[in-house]
């Protein structure tokens, strides 16, 4: 009898353990199924054609963070607007699940939207922050958008609540942007987003990206924007291409040990520059 029993306990222990291994299946692949479904989100609402104007160049690099369900919701954009100048955006939704990643897609084609409205900056972050708490969503999120004029040079910003973007310009000189920048988008209401006003000439860039880019476990913020100045400062006295510095940029984020998104946007001008 004894052994009758031992018997019958371990064929009770081992379908137990059986039921546990199934369940565990079935969480690890429900959860490959939502990593996979929210970087398809991510990379579909992503621009699949850059602006084309005469000396100017637009590079782009994306890396989503799929660390388990840690999906999150960094875009870039870029396009030509109604009046022949480009619009330049780049920002990061609050949250890592696949609600940040289509709350992402609501704000880059609200901006898109209203952009044929108003392509003034401040104006631009002003209407697309009203348009985001009319949708009643508890998320929020950074962006900077910009806005070219590829005949003049002339490039004006503004930030809502994004990290600073960086310059160089080819006689060696590189530096993160100084400006005023407004609360994230989707916070609070009746917000104004300061406008401030660059010119690049031939030979400089401007690289605009998200925090995963320059901070992380590895290396906080500060070290991490000093680390793409260089590199912008480098590809510009060089003359390195737009899409050999997002490269670089990108492959630089690897040292910051991030768990986030990682986007970046470079724009440049054919070959000395300045930056008033």
């Amino acid at each position: 009898m004894p052994r009758k029993r031992s018997t019958d306990e371990g064929d009770e222990l081992l379908a137990r353990l059986g039921s546990l291994t199934a369940q565990a299946r079935r969480r690890a692949q429900l959860q490959r199924t939502q990593v996979e479904l929210a970087v398809a989100l991510q990379r579909g609402m992503l621009p699949r054609d850059l602006p084309d104007a005469p000396g100017v160049h637009v590079a782009v690099r994306y890396t989503p963070a799929n660390l388990g369900l840690n999906v999150g919701g960094d875009w870039y954009d870029a396009f030509t607007m109604p009046d022949g100048r480009i619009g330049l955006s780049i920002g990061d939704v609050q949250g890592h699940n696949i609600e940040a990643a289509a709350f992402m897609g609501q704000v880059r084609a609200g901006l898109r939207a209203l952009a044929s409205v108003t392509g003034e900056p401040g104006e631009l972050l002003a209407r697309t922050n009203d348009l985001l708490l009319s949708l009643g969503s508890e998320l929020f999120a950074t962006c900077t958008f910009m806005r070219l004029d590829p005949a003049t040079g002339v490039l004006e910003s503004a930030r809502a609540g994004h990290i600073p973007f960086v310059w160089a310009t080819a006689d060696g000189k590189s530096g993160v942007v100084d400006d005023e920048g407004g609360p994230p988008l989707g916070i609070e209401r009746g917000v104004e987003f300061p406008v401030t006003r660059h010119r690049l000439t031939t030979g400089g860039v401007f690289v605009l990206l998200t925090d995963g880019v320059v901070e992380g476990p590895s290396l906080n913020i500060e070290d991490g924007l000093d680390q793409v100045v260089r590199l912008a400062g480098i590809a510009a006295v060089a003359g390195l291409e737009a899409h050999a510095l997002a490269a670089a940029v990108i492959k630089g984020a690897e040292s910051v040990g991030h768990e986030d998104d990682a986007a970046v946007l470079v724009v440049g001008l054919d070959g000395p520059s300045t930056l008033a």
